[in-house]
């Protein structure tokens, strides 16, 4: 089977306002509107510069873009595209959040960084991330030895007992 269009004149856009493409972001974003994302970065998240306005509503766009997979401020426009606008309120364009992202400075990356290990603390408190952490549990350890040889053994870590024999240690 061959392809009948060229790659670059090959061009899809998935617009209906009905479809969902990350409805996984439904359940994760109303976690974080419970552990108080936007109360968290309201308190400690102070940006002088102008482009800063409405920070809890682009940080949360920005979260959740991070969590359906963007990886660059462009991919931020998945979360503009279908029905995402009827299940979310205030999604700001991907060249509103790279401004935003520009005017930060390292104050406030310090400041983002408390609101991260509150809201970890928060989730952890609010969900249970480790069921039966309190009943006794068992890490099965094993040994390997292992014959290492040349000279960049030393260099990936490992010094040479004399019987030229590594005892490493892997979970079980």
């Amino acid at each position: 089977m061959l392809v009948s269009h060229a790659p670059a004149k090959t061009h899809a856009i998935f617009d209906e306002e009905h479809l969902v493409a990350h409805a996984g972001l439904v359940p994760a974003m109303r976690l974080a509107e419970q552990c108080g994302l936007a109360g968290l970065v309201g308190e400690h998240v102070a940006i002088a510069d102008p482009l800063g306005t409405n920070a809890p509503l682009k940080i949360g766009s920005i979260v959740a873009g991070m969590l359906a997979g963007a990886d660059s401020i462009d991919d931020l426009d998945a979360l503009r595209h279908g029905g995402m606008g009827k299940l979310f309120e205030g999604i700001r364009a991907p060249s509103t959040l790279g401004s935003f992202l520009r005017c930060l400075n390292w104050g406030n990356a310090r400041q983002l960084g408390k609101v991260h290990r509150v809201l970890l603390a928060r989730l952890a408190a609010h969900t249970s991330l480790l069921p039966g952490a309190d009943v006794l549990a068992f890490l099965d350890l094993d040994s390997m030895q292992k014959r290492i040889y040349g000279p960049r053994s030393r260099a990936r870590g490992s010094a040479i007992p004399r019987s030229r024999v590594r005892v490493c240690w892997s979970a079980g």
